[in-house]
Protein backbone atom coordinates (compact mmCIF):
# COMPACT_ATOMS: atom_id res chain seq x y z
CA UNK A 1 0.00 0.00 0.00
CA UNK A 2 1.15 3.30 -0.92
CA UNK A 3 -0.65 6.88 0.24
CA UNK A 4 0.48 10.07 -1.51
CA UNK A 5 -1.17 13.46 -1.21
CA UNK A 6 -2.14 15.10 -5.09
CA UNK A 7 -4.08 17.72 -5.24
CA UNK A 8 -4.52 18.63 -1.59
CA UNK A 9 -6.18 14.79 -0.79
CA UNK A 10 -4.85 11.68 0.04
CA UNK A 11 -4.89 8.77 -1.94
CA UNK A 12 -4.60 5.23 -1.13
CA UNK A 13 -2.66 2.73 -3.86
CA UNK A 14 -3.26 -0.89 -3.06
CA UNK A 15 -1.20 -3.61 -5.07
CA UNK A 16 -0.95 -5.97 -6.69
CA UNK A 17 -4.40 -5.05 -8.12
CA UNK A 18 -3.74 -1.92 -8.57
CA UNK A 19 -6.88 -0.39 -6.76
CA UNK A 20 -6.40 3.67 -6.21
CA UNK A 21 -8.93 5.19 -3.88
CA UNK A 22 -9.65 8.30 -1.32
CA UNK A 23 -8.23 7.80 2.26
CA UNK A 24 -11.20 8.34 4.76
CA UNK A 25 -14.04 8.95 1.91
CA UNK A 26 -16.43 6.04 -0.62
CA UNK A 27 -15.94 9.16 -3.22
CA UNK A 28 -14.81 7.46 -6.76
CA UNK A 29 -11.41 8.26 -8.18
CA UNK A 30 -12.00 10.15 -11.67
CA UNK A 31 -9.87 7.41 -14.06
CA UNK A 32 -8.00 10.62 -15.52
CA UNK A 33 -6.55 10.83 -11.63
CA UNK A 34 -5.92 7.52 -11.54
CA UNK A 35 -3.77 7.15 -14.81
CA UNK A 36 -2.04 10.44 -13.52
CA UNK A 37 -1.43 9.34 -9.69
CA UNK A 38 -0.14 6.04 -12.02
CA UNK A 39 1.95 8.07 -14.06
CA UNK A 40 3.68 9.90 -11.34
CA UNK A 41 4.45 6.79 -9.26
CA UNK A 42 5.77 5.22 -12.57
CA UNK A 43 7.76 8.17 -13.57
CA UNK A 44 8.82 10.06 -10.37
CA UNK A 45 12.38 10.04 -9.72
CA UNK A 46 12.13 12.04 -6.66
CA UNK A 47 14.92 14.69 -8.20
CA UNK A 48 14.82 17.38 -5.32
CA UNK A 49 12.89 21.40 -6.39
CA UNK A 50 15.43 22.95 -8.50
CA UNK A 51 13.15 26.46 -7.74
CA UNK A 52 13.92 27.53 -11.25
CA UNK A 53 10.60 28.22 -13.47
CA UNK A 54 10.15 27.54 -16.33
CA UNK A 55 7.02 27.23 -19.01
CA UNK A 56 4.92 24.80 -20.95
CA UNK A 57 7.32 25.93 -24.38
CA UNK A 58 10.56 24.37 -23.04
CA UNK A 59 9.35 20.99 -21.94
CA UNK A 60 9.51 18.27 -24.23
CA UNK A 61 7.71 18.56 -27.20
CA UNK A 62 6.12 21.56 -25.21
CA UNK A 63 6.58 24.08 -27.97
CA UNK A 64 4.61 21.98 -30.45
CA UNK A 65 2.06 21.41 -28.47
CA UNK A 66 2.05 24.38 -26.73
CA UNK A 67 -1.67 25.33 -28.83
CA UNK A 68 -3.61 22.70 -27.24
CA UNK A 69 -2.42 23.82 -24.16
CA UNK A 70 -3.49 26.70 -24.01
CA UNK A 71 -6.90 25.41 -25.17
CA UNK A 72 -7.52 23.23 -22.89
CA UNK A 73 -5.78 24.85 -19.74
CA UNK A 74 -5.27 28.93 -20.23
CA UNK A 75 -8.23 29.80 -22.34
CA UNK A 76 -10.61 28.29 -19.52
CA UNK A 77 -8.77 29.92 -16.72
CA UNK A 78 -8.71 33.45 -18.39
CA UNK A 79 -12.85 32.61 -19.31
CA UNK A 80 -13.60 31.81 -16.01
CA UNK A 81 -11.31 34.27 -13.75
CA UNK A 82 -9.60 36.90 -16.34
CA UNK A 83 -12.13 39.88 -15.14
CA UNK A 84 -11.46 39.14 -11.36
CA UNK A 85 -8.03 37.71 -11.45
CA UNK A 86 -8.37 38.49 -7.00
CA UNK A 87 -10.89 35.44 -6.92
CA UNK A 88 -8.56 32.88 -8.04
CA UNK A 89 -6.80 33.21 -4.89
CA UNK A 90 -9.81 32.02 -3.27
CA UNK A 91 -10.70 29.16 -5.45
CA UNK A 92 -7.22 27.66 -4.81
CA UNK A 93 -7.56 27.09 -1.20
CA UNK A 94 -9.36 24.22 -1.90
CA UNK A 95 -6.81 22.45 -3.66
CA UNK A 96 -4.09 23.69 -0.97
CA UNK A 97 -3.23 26.46 -3.38
CA UNK A 98 -0.89 29.60 -2.25
CA UNK A 99 -0.24 33.23 -3.42
CA UNK A 100 2.95 33.62 -4.98
CA UNK A 101 4.25 36.73 -6.28
CA UNK A 102 3.99 36.51 -10.03
CA UNK A 103 2.00 38.65 -12.64
CA UNK A 104 -0.47 40.25 -11.14
CA UNK A 105 -2.38 37.33 -9.19
CA UNK A 106 -0.71 33.78 -9.09
CA UNK A 107 -1.01 30.76 -6.68
CA UNK A 108 1.30 27.87 -6.52
CA UNK A 109 -0.71 24.61 -5.64
CA UNK A 110 1.48 21.03 -4.83
CA UNK A 111 -0.14 18.37 -7.38
CA UNK A 112 1.94 16.07 -6.29
CA UNK A 113 5.01 16.10 -3.90
CA UNK A 114 7.52 17.52 -5.87
CA UNK A 115 5.15 18.73 -8.88
CA UNK A 116 4.30 22.47 -7.90
CA UNK A 117 2.57 23.96 -10.66
CA UNK A 118 2.16 28.06 -10.39
CA UNK A 119 -0.94 29.56 -12.40
CA UNK A 120 -0.68 33.07 -13.10
CA UNK A 121 -3.09 36.07 -14.32
CA UNK A 122 -2.84 39.94 -15.45
CA UNK A 123 -5.64 42.03 -14.99
CA UNK A 124 -6.85 43.36 -18.68
CA UNK A 125 -7.46 47.21 -19.15
CA UNK A 126 -8.69 49.24 -22.09
CA UNK A 127 -5.92 48.56 -24.05
CA UNK A 128 -4.74 44.85 -23.09
CA UNK A 129 -6.83 41.75 -22.40
CA UNK A 130 -6.43 39.26 -19.70
CA UNK A 131 -3.60 37.00 -20.04
CA UNK A 132 -2.41 33.78 -17.93
CA UNK A 133 0.56 31.02 -17.86
CA UNK A 134 1.33 28.13 -16.13
CA UNK A 135 4.46 27.91 -14.75
CA UNK A 136 6.73 24.83 -13.71
CA UNK A 137 9.26 23.78 -11.70
CA UNK A 138 12.12 22.74 -13.88
CA UNK A 139 12.18 19.59 -12.61
CA UNK A 140 8.57 18.54 -13.60
CA UNK A 141 9.67 16.12 -16.53
CA UNK A 142 11.26 14.20 -13.76
CA UNK A 143 7.73 13.11 -12.35
CA UNK A 144 5.36 13.48 -15.23
CA UNK A 145 5.01 13.35 -19.34
CA UNK A 146 4.09 16.10 -21.22
CA UNK A 147 1.01 14.89 -22.25
CA UNK A 148 0.63 14.25 -18.06
CA UNK A 149 1.25 17.57 -17.27
CA UNK A 150 -1.15 19.05 -19.92
CA UNK A 151 -3.91 16.73 -18.12
CA UNK A 152 -2.79 17.57 -14.81
CA UNK A 153 -2.89 21.70 -16.01
CA UNK A 154 -6.68 20.93 -17.29
CA UNK A 155 -7.54 18.87 -14.17
CA UNK A 156 -6.38 22.14 -11.99
CA UNK A 157 -7.76 24.21 -14.28
CA UNK A 158 -11.85 22.84 -14.12
CA UNK A 159 -11.49 22.39 -10.29
CA UNK A 160 -10.54 25.80 -9.54
CA UNK A 161 -13.33 26.72 -11.73
CA UNK A 162 -15.80 24.29 -9.18
CA UNK A 163 -14.37 25.59 -5.91
CA UNK A 164 -15.28 29.03 -7.63
CA UNK A 165 -18.82 28.40 -8.60
CA UNK A 166 -19.00 26.33 -4.93
CA UNK A 167 -17.86 29.82 -3.05
CA UNK A 168 -19.82 32.03 -5.44
CA UNK A 169 -23.05 33.86 -4.18
CA UNK A 170 -25.39 32.45 -7.06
Amino acid sequence: VIVLEYLNQSYQVTFPNVDITLVDSQEEVPIRDKVLILHYLTLAKGTPIANKMITFKELPEGANYFPTFSKRTIEPLLDHFGKEPHRLVDAAGKLGGYKVDYGDVAVTINAFSHVPITLVLWRGDEEFAPAGSIIFDATISDYLSTEDITVLCETVTWKLVKSLKEILPD
